[in-house]
């Protein structure tokens, strides 16, 4: 009798527990697992999709491009700041032609003017079909160099202008073959890649003029 009641009561138990755990199923009393909960493919307790980790436009890769919408913020950036320095090159290569001294600087000047010019006209068309509107004016710090050469005169200024132009080029350089490599538009890196081998000239004859200027001097204060 005793084992009767004994076997009775464990099954009474089990019945108890297995209605339990019916009853919490039903409410959710339990975890679901499911897409979209920690460890699965979407954000924790939303079903898996693009956005969430794993996925484009999880962190570091913003609106699911893999990188697109970082790559126009460059393109973008670039064109602005290419626009700048385009203008400024055109300026200072006027002020060249007119506070020059020596043959080679003028000559330079009207390089810089001529082919910063038509380099400007391009980028307006490339920005054009982008929906970019460019910058009419140098940027201020540039604008601030422009008014410190302006009143050097000579010998000074050719000095000043032959040295400053070897350094601006190596950055316009840098930054050119950067975007020419890394842009995300195909005709802002067209641009890019076919400004640079004129770019790339410049420096050499800026480092020619450079060269000469020195020699000039040199020479002047022999006499």
């Amino acid at each position: 009798m005793k084992k009767l009641k004994s076997v009775g009561w464990m099954a009474a138990g089990a019945s108890l527990l297995l209605w339990s755990a019916m009853s919490l199923a039903q409410t959710g009393g339990y975890p679901q697992t499911q897409p979209g909960t920690m460890g699965g493919a979407g954000r924790m307790g939303t079903p898996g999709q693009p956005g969430a980790a794993g996925y484009p436009g999880a962190m570091g890769d913003p609106m699911g491009t893999n990188g697109t919408a970082g790559g126009q913020m460059q393109d973008h950036t670039f064109m602005m700041k290419a626009a700048e320095g385009g203008l400024a090159e055109v300026q200072m290569g006027q002020l060249a032609q007119q506070n020059g001294q020596s043959q080679a600087v003028k000559d330079f000047g009207k390089r810089m003017v001529d082919d910063h010019s038509k380099a400007n006209d391009q980028l307006k068309q490339v920005a054009a079909g982008q929906g970019v509107t460019l910058p009419a004016t140098p940027n201020s710090h540039d604008q601030a160099e422009y008014n410190k050469m302006a009143k050097l005169q000579g010998d000074a200024f050719d000095k000043a202008y032959a040295k400053m132009m070897v350094s601006d080029h190596k950055k316009d350089i840098s930054e050119f073959e950067h975007e020419a490599n890394a842009g995300s538009n195909a005709d802002v890196k067209a641009f890019a890649s076919q400004t640079l081998a004129t770019l790339q000239d410049h420096l050499k004859m800026a480092e020619q003029m450079n060269n000469a200027v020195k020699s000039e001097g040199k020479g002047s204060s022999g006499q």
